[in-house]
């Protein structure tokens, strides 16, 4: 049989068919526009996101048997705000994860209504880019909008609801709302309360591997497809790549180099550190796991070397990288704000160091180390529980650069291991969907099966030793500087 999974990016969908045996037999990526209506702002049109998506299914299933394929499942950005009215119709442009126009609204669920309530409700307190936040700005900024809502959904969410008629999200990716009671997986009814919305506008919540349905009719006759296939519930990205990574079990740990970067780590017990630094979420594998999330990660290379360097050469820049822990620059990742553990969304990118023999490596090098130095920052908070992690898997688009995993080898002085495949989101997706399916027993299952590890990346003892001199220094330059962040702004 073979497995459809889809992971919904900020900048493109990505499309896997995999086999039973967790082979994968085609990748598609579709791009659509990312818009920024103001400062700030970060906006989609979940129309483009349906519209791809379809073209994405035929391309990727037209050479292969369609009577084979069982099951669908969905991976996608987390918190985005995706509001329907009572003809099923978009109201607005969905609002995304790194849209940082709610200070005001988050500003008031902390320090108002309070942290420890909040952490009492939902396990987490807020964030700019959380659900709840968008939906109290939408209250006050958009009331005519806020009140034609009938339905609210999360980004990965719309596309199951247009391929199956089903209203529904799982557990991971409703964790990231802060409307939900991570340790007793069901809504929080006092947050629905402050949001001044009903539990009939959220959608009904399923465990990622279960399946919540099968394509509409309609949607079978434009894919050419049978009306058998099962949709899955699916995972919020960073829950899919998880299982993409075989991050499952007590203590297993993924980073995740995409546009955002995450520390995930797995537990099978409910947990949330004492200051909310780290995120509480429910984890697709029916268990839990805390989570950093850095907002710019593989971005800020991106944004150096094509916006600033204006090359797409990446190899060429990144080729004269040699002198690891040797860099008097340094750089702070902030460029679109910053959550863990600082949850700062007036927080702004800055380079620190430079002198008359400051050469253009070095400041490649110091985007690199900056974005792992912040990684780090959630791990020392992941530490201070106790909590002992030997080595990660590694994943996403910055998990393609050699140079980049031994940084962050070294940095945080564990193994870092490789994974055959890199596809971590949309292939965690597909193992979910074979799950639903009943081709393995279980997630830890299934991926304990699928992913294999091809390479271990080990600290050098001496590059860890400057590193740790090197993070010292770093972990100053935020609290010296956050004061004037506001200034700027």
């Amino acid at each position: 049989m073979l497995y459809i999974g889809i992971d919904l990016g900020t900048s493109a969908v990505k499309l896997l068919l995999m086999d039973e045996e967790g082979k994968i037999k085609n990748i598609i990526s579709k791009e659509y526009p990312l818009h920024f209506p103001q400062n700030g702002w970060v906006e989609q049109n979940p129309k483009d996101w349906y519209e791809q998506t379809i073209l994405g299914i035929k391309e990727l299933i037209k050479y292969f048997d369609k009577n084979q394929i069982a099951g669908i499942a969905f991976s996608g950005q987390m918190h985005g705000l995706v509001v329907l009215d009572e003809k099923d119709e978009v109201i607005r442009p969905a609002i995304l994860w790194n849209d940082s126009r709610t200070t005001k609204e988050t500003n008031f669920l902390n320090n108002v209504i309070g942290k420890d309530r909040l952490s009492q409700y939902t396990a987490n307190i807020a964030f700019t880019g959380f659900t709840a936040p968008k939906i109290l700005w939408m209250k006050e900024n958009e009331p005519e909008n806020f009140k034609k809502i009938k339905k609210i959904m999360l980004p990965k969410d719309y596309l199951t609801y247009k391929l199956s008629n089903m209203f529904c999200t799982d557990v991971s990716d409703a964790s990231g709302m802060l409307l939900y009671d991570v340790e007793n997986r069901c809504w929080s009814k006092e947050m629905i309360d402050i949001c001044g919305i009903n539990e009939n506008q959220l959608a009904k919540v399923f465990e990622s591997y279960e399946v919540v349905g099968s394509i509409t009719k309609e949607i079978a006759k434009e894919l050419d497809l049978g009306e058998h296939v099962k949709v899955i519930a699916g995972a919020g990205d960073n829950a899919a790549a998880a299982i993409g990574t075989s991050t499952v079990g007590e203590g297993k740990c993924n980073i995740s180099l995409g546009t955002s970067g995450t520390v995930f780590i797995a537990s099978e017990k409910f947990s949330v550190d004492e200051n909310n630094a780290l995120h509480s979420f429910a984890h697709s594998d029916g268990n839990y796991h805390l989570m950093g999330c850095m907002l710019s990660a593989a971005s800020c290379n991106k944004w150096w070397i094509e916006e600033i360097l204006k090359t797409n050469d990446y190899n060429k820049e990144l080729i004269n990288i040699k002198k690891l822990g040797n860099n008097n620059v340094f750089f702070l990742p902030y460029l679109m704000g910053e959550r863990s553990p600082h949850n700062d969304p007036s927080a702004r990118g800055c380079f620190i160091g430079m002198r008359m023999d400051t050469k253009r490596e070095d400041m490649s090098q110091a985007v690199l180390e900056g974005v792992a130095f912040a990684l780090r920052d959630s791990f020392e908070v992941a530490k201070s529980l106790g909590i002992k992690i030997e080595s990660t898997k590694v994943c996403g688009g910055g998990a393609k650069s050699p140079i980049w995993v031994k940084i962050i080898a070294n940095v945080l002085n564990i193994k870092v291991e490789k994974i055959e495949s890199e596809e971590g989101p949309a292939l965690g997706a597909a193992i979910l969907a074979a799950v639903g399916c009943k081709e393995f027993d279980s997630v830890e299952e299934a991926s304990n099966k699928i992913v294999k590890v091809i390479e271990t990346i080990e600290p050098d003892p001496t590059i860890v030793e400057k590193y740790e001199i090197a993070y010292r220094k770093f972990e100053k330059i935020y609290p010296t500087i956050k004061n004037l962040y506001t200034e700027l702004m």
